[in-house]
C-alpha cells in the first residue's frame, strides 16, 4: 500500500504541475494571439504581390509590342496576343490565392469580436472595436477590388482576342481601349481605398499593443 500511495502523490502533483501550466489566457493575451495568427493568414497575401507587378509588367510590355507592329506583322500578333492571354490567366491565378488568403484572414479575425466583451479596460475595449470596425471595412474593400480588378483582366483577355481579328473596326478597338482604361481606374481607386484602411489599421493595432503593454512582432 506504501507503494502505491507514493504513486498516488505523485500522479497529483504532475496535475498540479500541469494545472498551473494551463493557466488560463486572459482576454488581452488572447486579442495578441488572434491578430498575429491574422499575420500569419495573410503571409499568402503578401506572396502575390510582386508576381503580380511582374505580369503586369510583361503585360505592359507585349501590349506595347502589338501596337508597334501593326496588322502588317499578323503572325507576330496572334502569337503575342495568346502569350498576353496566358499571362492574364496567371494574374487571375494569383488574385485567387490572394483572396484565400484573405478570407483565412477573416475567419480569424472574427474571433476578436467575441473578446471585446471580455476586455475590463474601457479604453481597451473601445480601441479593439475601432480596430475591428476598420478591418472588416478592410475586408470588404478588398472584396470591391478584386471585383473590379478580375473584370479587368477580363476586358484584357477581351483586347488580345480582338488583336487576332484581321478584321476588327478600328471603332471596336479604340472602345476596349476606353473599357479598359475606365476599368483600370476603378481598380487604382479601389487599390488606394484598401491601402488607406490596411495602413489605417496597422496605426490602430500599434494603439492598442501600447496601450495593453504588448509588443508588435516584425
Amino acid at each position: 500500500m506504501k507503494g502505491k500511495s507514493h504513486f498516488i502523490l505523485l500522479v497529483l502533483a504532475i496535475v498540479i504541475i500541469f494545472a498551473g501550466c494551463s493557466k488560463q489566457k486572459t482576454p488581452v493575451e488572447k486579442m495578441y494571439d488572434v491578430l498575429e495568427k491574422v499575420v500569419a493568414s495573410e503571409k499568402g497575401f503578401e506572396e502575390q504581390q510582386d508576381p503580380l507587378v511582374s505580369l503586369e509588367k510583361k503585360e505592359k510590355e507585349i501590349y506595347d509590342q502589338i501596337i508597334e507592329l501593326g496588322m502588317k506583322e499578323y503572325d507576330q500578333i496572334v502569337k503575342l496576343a495568346d502569350e498576353a492571354i496566358s499571362l492574364a490567366d496567371d494574374r487571375k491565378e494569383h488574385i485567387e490565392k490572394e483572396t484565400k488568403s484573405i478570407k483565412e484572414s477573416e475567419k480569424e479575425f472574427k474571433k476578436a469580436a467575441e473578446l471585446i466583451g471580455e476586455l475590463d479596460d474601457p479604453a481597451l475595449a473601445k480601441l479593439v472595436q475601432e480596430l475591428y470596425d476598420t478591418m472588416m471595412e478592410r475586408y470588404r474593400a478588398h472584396e470591391v477590388l478584386v471585383k473590379e480588378y478580375s473584370e479587368a483582366i477580363t476586358a484584357d483577355k477581351e483586347l488580345y482576342g480582338m488583336f487576332k481579328n484581321k478584321n476588327l473596326p478600328l471603332d471596336n478597338l479604340e472602345a476596349q481601349v476606353e473599357k479598359l482604361n475606365e476599368s483600370y481606374k476603378k481598380v487604382f481607386e479601389e487599390n488606394e481605398k484598401f491601402n488607406k484602411l490596411t495602413e489605417k489599421y496597422n496605426d490602430q493595432k500599434l494603439s492598442f499593443y501600447k496601450k495593453a503593454g504588448l509588443k508588435m512582432n516584425k
